[in-house]
Order: structure tokens, then C-alpha cells, then sequence
């Protein structure tokens, strides 16, 4: 069973950046930066393709990066984060420990104001609470991902038009073709954080752009789950713009999402 990264990166030294994540297995790093091109290296004794694109889209990066993968076992990562000695023999084992499971959720230290998740034991993940899982708490069986075709959306995410969401989405798209999805408490690393590329603030595209994932993700239910996210969920600070234009961008976004997603 062989472990293999899809690290997306943006402007990265690719030499300095594989030291900083500390990676001990096989990789495809996807840099996207001011040149395009392609080539092969080894670090650490593990062979690393460095693909690099003009191109940006964090969607397009993680996309290309699947499309060049090769190992049994997949972990999509980002650039920020740095692994702990022995990730890829406690994702082997996870897999073994849990050989009904198309993908694996596993857990990755952040500093508190950017914790959505945290797993304690192993359960199965449903289309209603994958929102919360990034995309680099994401294992995958190579094989499973061919077999459903799934892939990241081009229009959410850092780069592309709307800001966030394409790792719910592609988990939902993966859950409704049929793969099994399971959190694991094994932890794999911790996030060093430089910052976001999309959120800017709780300002009328956020919740603009919110209104369009749901409709994605929730296509009967989006004005319900739009209603908690403005009026209920207290960590959402909807009184910035106020609840009233807060509710109508969500709206709003709701509107545009339901005429793409059709």
C-alpha cells in the first residue's frame, strides 16, 4: 500500500517547501507560480513530480495533482502544513485498520480560531456534516476516486470566482456516488498558518458566496441552512454587515447558485 501527497502550492521554492513539510513519502506538488512546466526529483529517498502552472485555482491545483497521482493511498495537502514523523505509516495503518473505508478524515493540529473539526473515534461521515472537514484532512484510495470520477469544483475555492467550499463539495459529490467516509482520530501534522487566500472578513461577498455553495450542496434545503448560518450559528458574525443585508447576499447567492446548479 503505497502513500503518495498531492501538495497544492502557490509561489513556492519546491526544494524548501518539501523540507518544510518534512515529507517521507512520494508526492505530486503542484505549484502554481509564474512559469509552467514539469520535472521529476528525489527527496529523501521518495520520488517527487513538481508540476508548475501559470494557472491559478486551488480546484485546478488539487485537480491536476489527482490527475498525475499514482499511489494506492492519496492525501491531499497544502503548502502550510508541516507533517509529523511517521504520517505515512499511521495512514497505512488507518486504512488497514479500516478496510471498508473509501476515504479517510484524519485530524491536523490548528491554532483555535481555525478549528472546524476535531475527531475522537471513528465514524461515518454523511452529506449533512462533511462541511466541516478541509481538504487536507482528505485520504483517499486512488482506486475509488478513479472509479466515481470525482473531482474539485473550478468555481469555489482560493483563485476561482466564489470563495470557499470546494472541499465540502467534492466530499459531497464523493458520498453521493457511493464512497464510504469515515473520520479517524490519528492525527497527521499541524497547520503553520500564513494567512488565508479567501476570507477577508464576514463583508457581503462572504455571505454572497456562501448563498451559492449552498445551493450546491443543499439544492431543497439551501434557504434552511442559509437561515442557521445568519441567524443561529454564533461564530458567524453577521452583525458586521448586519443580519438584514447579512440574509439578504445569502439570498442573493442563493438565487445565482440555483440557476448554475441545474
Amino acid at each position: 500500500m503505497s502513500v503518495q501527497l498531492l501538495i497544492s502550492a502557490l509561489k513556492k521554492d519546491p526544494a524548501a517547501l518539501l523540507e518544510k513539510m518534512h515529507i517521507a513519502s512520494d508526492a505530486v506538488l503542484v505549484n502554481q507560480c509564474d512559469k509552467s512546466g514539469e520535472e521529476e526529483t528525489i527527496f529523501g529517498g521518495h520520488t517527487v513530480r513538481i508540476i508548475s502552472m501559470t494557472e491559478r485555482g486551488i480546484g485546478l491545483s488539487r485537480n491536476t495533482a489527482l490527475e498525475n497521482a499514482t499511489g494506492d493511498i492519496l492525501l491531499f495537502a497544502d503548502d502550510d502544513i508541516v507533517y509529523d514523523a511517521g504520517y505515512e505509516k499511521a495512514l497505512e495503518n488507518a486504512f488497514r485498520e479500516n478496510p471498508g473505508a473509501d476515504i479517510l478524515l484524519f485530524n491536523v493540529r490548528v491554532c483555535d480560531e481555525r478549528k472546524t473539526y476535531w475527531n475522537e473515534g471513528v465514524k461515518k461521515v454523511s452529506k449533512i456534516n462533511c462541511g466541516r472537514y478541509p481538504a487536507y484532512s482528505i485520504a483517499a484510495k486512488r482506486d475509488a476516486l478513479k472509479k466515481a470520477d470525482v473531482k474539485f469544483s473550478l468555481l469555489f475555492g482560493g483563485g476561482a470566482k466564489y470563495s470557499n467550499g470546494e472541499d465540502s463539495l467534492f466530499l459531497t459529490d464523493c458520498i453521493r456516488k457511493g464512497l464510504k467516509v469515515y473520520t479517524t482520530p490519528v492525527v497527521l501534522g499541524e497547520e503553520i498558518s500564513e494567512g488565508s487566500t479567501w476570507f477577508h472578513g464576514f463583508t457581503e461577498k462572504f455571505f454572497f458566496d456562501r448563498g451559492v455553495l449552498f445551493a450546491f450542496l443543499y439544492p431543497h434545503s439551501a434557504a434552511l441552512w442559509a437561515f442557521r448560518f445568519v441567524y443561529l450559528k454564533g461564530d458567524i458574525k453577521s452583525d458586521e454587515i448586519g443580519k438584514k443585508n447579512a440574509w439578504k447576499q445569502i439570498r442573493d447567492g442563493i438565487r445565482e447558485g440555483k440557476r448554475l446548479h441545474k
